[in-house]
């Protein structure tokens, strides 16, 4: 896949329409990795003219954020800051729900100002324009699927129905577990905790949320978040379940979907 950085871009005196940030999992988990290839075929199917930062991008701070060091988080965000202003960037694209929030609503009090939209947000931007269509790939006819809320999509920012709109032009059976939307129940990987074992207690998290989805019978359990991708893959582990139930992000539905 051909994908220009900005340093290419501007050496050319280019400007994208949009910038696509990878953030950490997409650049740096094989399983996010996939992710990140599917929405930049996306990207490119329907034309948007789209670079990364490629070496240039750095964390955005917010692991270090939530784990309470404010000091580094404040680091890492005057020098993304500093590179994306540099390059003059308006509007960016995330794989990732915290790369989205932290950007969108802590840059600003930093002095980084951006339009910032998530992946799933930019899919059904595309469906309503009628761009992408659930056809000429993968039929999910018959299918059952279930969508996991991301916290930093859902609850921290409203967002809601963009990722449904992706499953709801599929020809599939969608379900709701008890807790979703504004009542959603979190992986157990945010506020840091990803990157940490789990306390004391009797049950993980991602156990209890996958326990929820696993009692709907789905063949596929969808998300938006690399983090929760992580989580709920651990937890499908667990319960020997991988091969009768997927767990997909909304870009790798729509891709195959639409036979890119």
């Amino acid at each position: 896949m051909n994908i220009p950085t900005m340093a290419q871009m501007a050496a050319k005196g280019e400007t994208p329409d949009i910038l696509f940030w990878v953030g950490c999992a997409g650049s740096f988990d094989e399983r996010a990795q996939k992710i990140t290839r599917d929405i930049c075929k996306i990207l490119q199917h329907v034309g948007i003219n789209f670079a990364i930062l490629g070496t240039e991008e750095s964390c955005t701070g917010d692991p270090a954020k939530r784990a309470g060091n404010e000091f580094l988080f404040q680091m890492q965000a005057m020098t993304a800051i500093q590179v994306l202003d540099g390059y003059e960037i308006k509007k960016i694209v995330t794989g990732c729900p915290h790369c989205f929030n932290t950007i969108k609503n802590e840059y600003p009090n930093l002095g980084g100002n951006y339009e910032v939209i998530h992946h799933s947000q930019l899919i059904q931007q595309l469906i309503d324009e009628g761009k992408l269509k659930a056809e000429g790939g993968e039929s999910f006819k018959g299918k059952k699927i279930t969508f996991h809320d991301p916290c930093y999509l859902g609850r921290a920012n409203g967002v809601y129905e963009a990722p449904r709109k992706a499953l709801e032009i599929l020809d599939a059976e969608l379900v709701e577990m008890k807790r979703c939307k504004s009542n959603g129940l979190c992986c157990g990987a945010g506020g840091g905790q990803m990157f940490k074992e789990p306390e004391k207690g009797t049950k993980d998290i991602n156990i209890e949320r996958i326990d929820e989805a696993l009692a709907l019978q789905p063949n596929i359990v969808a998300s938006s978040c690399p983090f929760c991708m992580t989580m709920l893959s651990d937890g499908v582990k667990n319960f020997n379940k991988e091969e009768e139930v997927k767990i997909l992000d909304i870009a790798e539905i729509t891709v195959r979907a639409n036979g890119l």
